[in-house]
């Protein structure tokens, strides 16, 4: 079985909107053939243009929905003026894992820790053996699973104190020395550029670099956010935009907004990284957005009669 990013092309180095949105179509297609399920498609900043290019190619016969979370056309083009200079600010490598979620956070990249501990190792490759850090990550999970086995059916199954197994703490015990940031992560992210500087020369027991260079993707940058608001707006399907700022909004949008043609939803207390980020109290806020973007995404689905609600079920905050 794959892992998660494991796969790979004929041309990995085409990363057009075509090819991807195409990519999404066809995924859809091998997993359900000519007749797929009713699909609603989610999509968060680059992967929200992604969606909206399969909606508007059609990719998909069965689409009855298409939420984009914080991504506008007119935005997203000026943030590129400046994207090379944000990428060359990184760091080049890493020496472990742990060092790379620990400058995710101190750099302000992901302010919650636990989000860092996925988001970051997803990211990453191993410079020697060229294999995914979630690959590897994989792997070891496999012997750890392998090894118990020799074990008694009693030791398989005791559990810590906090309730979890000794498998999946084994799993999750190497990237635990992170957790430590926590507390520190509000007043570390405020000084990011001192910690970068220190990490950006590799050094000879450096072990992980990024999966994917993506200074060399540049061709493909305006493709993926041109256009983005005329194409959002035809689609025929319900949509809903997210944001996280009404300061977001583009003319077109704002004027599409205004006539009906799409449900909007603001995210309170929220940040680009809508499902990632979170403010000084991590773990409260954290649920608190999860558990909001899910009420808001819900709400939609019967809203719109693709789902039915249950006796319990409470309408998120009214859309404008």
């Amino acid at each position: 079985m794959s892992v998660t990013g494991d796969s790979v092309t004929t041309d990995d180095g085409d990363l057009s909107s075509e090819t991807m949105s195409s990519d999404v179509g066809n995924i859809v297609k091998a997993l359900y053939g000519e007749d797929p399920p009713p699909i609603i498609l989610v999509g968060h900043s680059m992967g929200g243009s992604i969606a909206v290019n399969t909606a508007f190619r059609h990719l998909i016969p069965s689409l009855i929905g298409l939420i984009v979370i914080d991504v506008v056309e007119g935005t997203a083009l000026e943030a590129l003026t400046s994207m090379q200079s944000f990428l060359r600010g990184r760091p080049a490598a890493f020496k472990s894992l742990e060092y790379a979620i620990e400058w995710s956070v101190r750099a302000g990249q992901i302010r919650n820790v636990e989000s860092a501990k996925v988001s970051m190792v997803g990211q990453l490759k191993r410079l020697d053996t060229a294999e995914t850090a979630t690959s590897q990550l994989d792997h070891e999970n496999e012997m750890e699973v392998v090894t118990s086995t020799s074990d008694t059916i009693a030791e398989e199954d005791e559990e810590e104190e906090n309730g979890e197994s000794k498998t999946f703490k084994n799993s999750t015990d190497r990237l635990q020395s992170t957790d430590k940031l926590t507390s520190d992560t509000a007043e570390s992210s405020k000084k990011p550029q001192q910690h970068t500087e220190s990490l950006k020369t590799p050094e000879s027991s450096t072990k992980y670099t990024w999966r994917i260079d993506l200074g060399k993707t540049e061709p493909f940058w305006k493709g993926w956010f041109q256009g983005l608001s005329e194409k959002f707006l035809s689609c025929d399907c319900p949509k809903m935009l997210l944001l996280a700022g009404v300061d977001r909004l583009d003319k077109e949008l704002t004027i599409g907004q205004m006539q009906g043609k799409f449900q909007m939803q603001v995210l309170p207390q929220c940040g680009h990284a809508v499902h990632e980020d979170s403010p000084d109290k991590v773990y409260d806020i954290n649920i608190f957005v999860h558990n909001f973007v899910a009420d808001v995404l819900a709400t939609f689905m019967v809203r719109y009669k693709v789902a039915q609600a249950t006796h319990n079920f409470e309408r998120a905050f009214p859309g404008c």
